[in-house]
């Protein structure tokens, strides 16, 4: 039996799915019963329990081979991260409990930065786990390629409007579907203590290269634009931020280059598939003719 958090997301419900599909058992993690009830049809185990419910996560964590953990984005945090620190309580008060015989956390690249950015959700779980006494594995993907979903409407009209810059900088990127059979992998194996796994694409990827992408998955010329540094703030808040510079700072990271791997791009785990191919399946889901 195996525990997954975050099973009603792509990278959860994937690693879900990989599992059964091996024949394992897994326990679904949900935060209400509406949620769980696709996967009890699935043959899986149903748990109720919110991701900073310590006794309930215990009950959750309890018996079984592995956890996979996920903690929900807080994309606008208030100052010092008070909400992720009191989640990262709640996880190690419940790992204690129920010992699990291993664990894998979903991080992120950059999560040992420490520039204050948005990526600091992830160094405060990250430190928190290392303390732990069973056997952690911190997968750290970089950018989601399905973040591009974003921006399908706008390559359809021509121009996409980029915080990526300077538009030929490349930065790690890796597609969902890789970062799930990387996670089901690692459930798969037995280590000791605290190791990383860093995880990108096949190779990296820039601005230029997204547009290049849906250039040729539409078929006609796709440009991007830059959106100019100095009115992100001003955006950020229009758009409901309260405070918008740790994902500033999380960007700048991204485009200055001190968001990236622990172990630079030539020691760093690579999956298969390609922002080509990924961008071609985007525009193939939301074509407005189908």
């Amino acid at each position: 039996m195996f525990a997954i958090t975050g099973i009603t997301g792509k990278v959860g419900g994937a690693v879900a799915r990989n599992l059964l599909a091996q024949g394992k058992r897994v326990r679904a993690i949900v935060r209400d019963a509406s949620k769980g009830q696709p996967w009890a049809v699935l043959g899986c185990d149903v748990v109720i329990a919110s991701i900073d419910d310590t006794e309930a996560l215990t009950q959750a964590f309890q018996n079984t081979e592995g956890v996979f953990l996920m903690t929900p984005p807080d994309f606008d945090p208030k100052p010092g991260f008070p909400q992720t620190i009191k989640t990262a309580a709640a996880i190690k008060l419940a790992i204690e409990a129920a010992k699990p015989p291993k664990l894998v956390f979903l991080s992120s690249v950059g999560a040992q930065a420490q520039e204050p950015n948005l990526l600091n959700n992830s160094k405060i779980t990250e430190d928190m786990l290392r303390t732990l006494s069973v056997p952690v594995t911190m997968l750290r993907p970089g950018w989601f390629m399905e973040n591009s979903i974003w921006d399908v409407d706008a390559a359809r009209a021509g121009v996409i409007p980029t915080f990526l810059q300077p538009l030929d900088h490349k930065i790690p990127m890796v597609a969902t579907s890789d970062i799930a059979h990387t996670a089901t992998e690692l459930l798969s194996q037995t280590w000791t203590g605290v190791r990383i796994v860093e995880l990108e694409g096949p190779q990296r990827y820039s601005s230029n290269d997204i547009a290049a992408g849906f250039s040729a998955a539409l078929g006609k010329p796709v440009q991007v634009a830059p959106v100019p540094r100095d009115t992100w703030e001003d955006l950020f808040r229009s758009q409901g931020m309260k405070n918008p510079t740790p994902r500033i700072r999380m960007i700048d990271g991204f485009n200055e280059g001190w968001i990236d791997f622990e172990v630079g791009q030539a020691k760093s785990l690579k999956g298969s598939t390609s922002l080509e191919t990924l961008l071609r399946s985007l525009v193939a889901k939301q074509d407005p003719t189908s």
